[in-house]
């Protein structure tokens, strides 16, 4: 009888030790569809094979111009979205703003779309202002605490600028950690815009 109790435990231990290894989730796997950032070797620019893509998780929040209403990547329905992380305490993002306008001005009769994410200002006049001065005339979420990229697991949120490229489908194509140019992004986006 002690030998059955022990078998027993032991089958017990192993199959504990099985479901702290699994979080119970099939969709968290490799090749699930869930996104999952890596940066493979540390790189700062990163594209993704259409066969690797992932879906990216709902990204939404409160839209930095009209206070009351959300804003989302989902409101870009069969269309390209360029998400663009920025503050406006940011000297690069100042530096880039113009680049992104240009791409945005160029590409969107390609059917594509560009959101930018305002984190880490905790007063909402500071990145209006930063709007209106340098001419941006795509939305953003204004997102003070960064919360609606939590679903980006793994995304280092505090890479600040950084552009996320999501296909048609709003599967993310391309990762970029740094600074952008026009001349970076805009064949970027039109190689991916011009996808089936």
């Amino acid at each position: 009888m002690t030998r059955r109790f022990r078998l027993v435990g032991l089958l017990g231990a192993v199959l504990l030790t099985l479901g702290a290894c699994s979080s119970g989730q099939a969709d968290d796997v490799p090749g699930s569809g869930r996104y999952q950032f890596v940066a493979p070797g540390g790189e700062t620019r990163i594209r993704y094979d259409e066969a690797e893509r992932q879906l990216a998780p709902e990204i939404n929040g409160d839209d930095l111009m009209n206070e009351g209403e959300q804003i989302g990547a989902q409101d870009f329905e069969d269309e390209v979205v360029v998400l663009n992380i920025w503050g406006s305490w940011c000297g690069p993002c100042r530096l880039e703003a113009s680049h992104l306008q240009y791409v945005y001005e160029e590409t969107a009769e390609d059917g594509v779309a560009f959101l930018g994410i305002n984190v880490r200002d905790n007063v909402r006049s500071a990145p209006m202002d930063f709007v209106s001065n340098l001419g941006i005339t795509y939305p953003s979420i204004y997102d003070p605490s960064g919360r609606s990229l939590l679903g980006l697991r793994g995304y280092p949120r505090t890479a600040v600028p950084s552009t996320i490229i999501l296909d048609r489908s709003h599967r993310v194509a391309a990762v970029l950690l740094d600074e952008v140019l026009a001349e970076d992004l805009l064949p970027i986006v039109a190689e991916i815009a011009a996808e089936e």
